[in-house]
């Protein structure tokens, strides 16, 4: 109820209000025995000899039971109460009855509390039905607003008896008396609570998404759902039953409103606040999950403390999509604490630290050198990942294929099968390195076999870089040029498909790789020329001989 609708209006004289309402009673109200004269059906309507050569008209349904019976005859005697203008009224006579055999009755010792529905109002006051008896309630002790658009008539209230007069025949309750006991009984249970602000017991009466109403020595007080744990707010529902008795403190009371505000957190011991002595990092604690979403799963420890667990800490597996697919909640796991926050009040935990680490299996069964099947899983642009049992390598571009115009995107999609040699494990890292290239012959590594260091080859320019050029050579093999390997070339005048030919400097077919010079091939074909006049001269023939003409001209 809000008290600001009550209207009390103290100016009132209510003595000469409630003698006025006395005498009304009285003169319109008068309970005498009549006798039947006429019963006419047909108008519905029942004369009464009222005595003093009076008639009076009474409504024939008012001595018609259920089932359309008569209840009386001509010449009957019956009870009425005269209205006024020649208006009686049986059932009022029966209310009268009763009420006098209330008022007989009545133990002015004994306090009585009634509770009715307001059927009647006049100027001064409001009439009250209780079980067919009609009580007196003065507006100033109604409590009732009068206020536009608020009905009082129909209204189900609780009143006191607070007069009673035998002779008159009237009673007089009172709702603002219960009221005023109610806000006194009130203003002592806040009182108390605030004052010793000690626990105690109250009982829940309904929960609501925002809160809880809690029952504290017969006033109810509200939890907001951030004042239930220390975990920070939470849905009640999920903790409590309505009839629960739980430990409250009194925070607050708004006197206006009448809202006084309860906490259950500040009735328990803080966890935090001894933090170190509950639990520490590395510890491995027993959780139940309370609450899962797509980013991580919320875990209770107990204690009163709850934990959060990131995605990432789930499963060694780095493509979990969801919690849900691997946990259920209100179920129980074991988790490793790795971060207690004591200034942000945040626990983190993990439970792939707990679970065995598939590198650990994968290194005990695999070794460098080793040809296995794995599954593309996804693709980069440097290359793609492929997973292998339970863990994942990576496959990149230079080692898809030793045709360098190949790579990921071009060779592979989700869900391909793949067979590649394991090239490197780094188990602290947790990485391996894969290649399928290396399950191929090289090009290179044909090419050396019909070319050695000094062979004379021809390519065309592919590419230009500040340290020289990239050469097609044949059989599908590159081969670099180096800027100093260029002479008497120039690399500003070199252009892409232009064709150069030097010798061979360099050839690894392990590394796949080919260096060619121009410099080199110069002084090659020198010693060359060299040689070959050599093997044409006799061994008589001087240097003068062999150069004589030239030497003439």
């Amino acid at each position: 109820m809000k008290f600001e609708d009550f209207e009390i209006d103290e100016t009132e004289d209510f003595a000469a209000m409630l003698e006025e309402s006395f005498k009304k009673s009285e003169s319109k109200s008068d309970l005498v025995t009549g006798t039947i004269v006429k019963i006419d059906e047909k108008d519905n309507l029942v004369v009464v000899d009222i005595g003093g050569g009076r008639d009076a008209n009474l409504d024939l349904t008012e001595i018609t039971d259920e089932d359309g019976k008569v209840l009386f005859a001509v010449n009957d005697p019956i009870n009425v109460v005269t209205m006024g203008r020649g208006r009686i009224s049986y059932k009022a006579a029966l209310a009268r009855v009763a009420l006098n055999e209330f008022i007989a009755e009545y133990d002015e010792e004994q306090e009585y509390i009634i509770e009715g529905v307001v059927t009647k109002k006049n100027k001064g006051g409001y009439v009250v039905e209780v079980d067919g008896l009609e009580f007196f309630m003065p507006r100033t002790l109604s409590y009732l607003s009068s206020k536009p658009g608020v009905e009082s008539v129909g209204k189900k209230v609780k009143a006191v008896i607070v007069k009673v007069d035998k002779e008159k025949g009237s009673v007089v309750v009172s709702r603002k008396e219960l009221i005023e006991r109610d806000k006194a009984k009130t203003d002592e249970i806040v009182g108390a609570l605030l004052e010793s602000k000690e626990p105690v017991i109250g009982t829940i009466k309904k929960i609501t998404s925002y809160g809880m109403f809690v029952d504290v020595g017969g006033m109810d007080g509200l939890v907001h759902y951030s004042q239930i744990s220390h975990k920070g707010p939470v849905n009640p529902s999920k903790y409590f039953q309505e009839g629960d008795e739980v430990n409250v403190i009194a925070l607050d009371y708004d006197k206006k409103k009448r809202h006084l505000s309860l906490s259950i957190k500040d009735a328990n011991p803080d966890p935090w606040a001894d933090i170190d002595a509950i639990i520490g990092v590395g510890d491995t604690v027993t959780a139940t999950v309370s609450n899962i979403e797509p980013y991580g799963v919320f875990v209770d420890l107990g204690e009163d403390l709850e934990a959060f667990l990131h995605v990432s800490e789930i499963s060694w597996d780095k493509n979990v999509k969801h919690p849900k697919d691997y946990l259920e909640n209100n179920s129980e796991i074991n988790v490793e604490v790795i971060e207690i926050d004591k200034e942000g009040r945040r626990l983190r935990v993990s439970l792939k630290n707990l679970l065995p680490k598939p590198m650990d299996a994968f290194v005990s069964a695999n070794r460098v050198g080793d040809v296995v099947t794995g599954t593309v899983t996804s693709i980069t642009d440097f290359g793609a990942f492929v997973k292998v049992g339970t863990v994942e390598g990576l496959l990149h571009n230079q080692e898809i294929s030793w045709d360098k115009s190949k790579n990921a995107k071009s060779e592979l999609k989700v869900g391909d099968e793949v067979e590649v040699k394991i090239i490197k494990i780094d188990r602290d890292a947790g990485k391996i390195s894969l290649s399928k290239k290396a399950l191929e012959d090289s090009p290179v590594k044909a090419f050396a076999e019909t070319h050695k260091n000094g062979a004379i080859v021809t390519g065309t320019v592919k590419d230009k870089k500040d340290f020289g050029v990239f050469i097609a050579l044949e059989d599908s093999v590159d081969a670099l040029i180096r800027t100093e390997d260029l002479h008497p070339l120039k690399i500003d005048e070199i252009e892409k498909g232009q064709e150069i030919k030097g010798v061979i400097s360099f050839i690894d077919a392990n590394s796949d790789r080919i260096r060619v010079s121009v410099k080199r091939l110069e002084r090659q074909e020198e010693r060359e020329a060299m040689d070959q006049l050599n093997l044409d001269q006799d061994d008589s023939m001087t240097l003068g001989d062999a150069f004589g003409d030239k030497f003439k001209k």
